[in-house]
């Protein structure tokens, strides 16, 4: 890790001696925004997301992507300390909406005045784990092409859940919580009382607005009306299509 952040370091201070320095960008307050959508897998946010990307140039803001190493949900300290820095000082990126599988990380304690809006989605336990079950056996629409970890697997979940197999794992029920507990290892300890109860405290005193997958439109609906810079226009497309 060191050696790649030596890397990445060199190669910023090559582009920034080729490129010269760059200019100051200063903002208005309302675009001084970032919304953060730490996004549960298998909870709709594939087609939240695509709302996102269909208005970002009508309404002018960006849509990012959060890309972590293997997929992993939980960032390295390090990680975490360039993932602040980048999202609050990229002004260029503003106003912006990241996106990506990963667990909540709390910017205060980095010493960051002006938080970002975090928002999510939930979804009833065992319908996102039927869903993500299937999922992993035959795929989706979003990449018809890309070959699934479980494909050519014709068990139905039923089958699995009588034979006690790993991917119908009661444990798997687990998923949602540490998204909203945080980086601390004992979010994902499954059924720790404490993560269920920090996730808790997250979701009602850190996150601006969490929706269900069950009645998504009334979640895009509120985004709309609470944050029309980023969602003017969010309710018909979704209703279209």
């Amino acid at each position: 890790e060191r050696a790649i952040a030596r890397h990445e370091v060199r190669e910023i201070e090559q582009r920034h001696t080729v490129d010269g320095p760059r200019q100051d960008v200063t903002l208005d307050e309302e675009d001084d925004v970032v919304i953060i959508y730490n996004r549960v897998p298998k909870t709709a946010s594939t087609s939240f997301t695509n709302i996102a990307y269909d208005l970002c140039a009508k309404n002018k803001y960006h849509v990012l992507h959060i890309n972590t190493t293997k997929n992993n949900p939980v960032m390295s300290l390090q990680d975490q300390v360039r993932f602040v820095k980048n999202v609050t000082s990229w002004k260029e990126m503003k106003p912006g909406f990241y996106h990506g599988h990963v667990s909540y990380l709390d910017f205060a304690k980095f010493g960051v005045k002006k938080k970002p809006i975090y928002i999510n989605v939930i979804r009833d336990p065992i319908e996102r784990l039927v869903s993500y079950y299937y999922f992993l056996r035959f795929g989706d629409d979003y990449r018809p092409g890309l070959r699934r970890r479980k494909q050519g697997d014709k068990k139905t979940f039923d089958e699995c859940v009588a034979a006690g197999g790993s991917d119908c794992a009661p444990e798997k029920l687990w998923l949602q919580i540490p998204f909203f507990c945080g980086h601390s290892s004992e979010c994902w300890n499954v059924g720790s009382r404490w993560a269920l109860e920090q996730a808790k405290y997250n979701l009602i005193n850190e996150y601006f607005l969490v929706g269900v997958t069950e009645e998504l439109e009334d979640f895009i609906m509120l985004l709309e009306a609470a944050l029309p810079r980023f969602f003017r226009g969010a309710t018909e497309l979704y209703r279209t299509g």
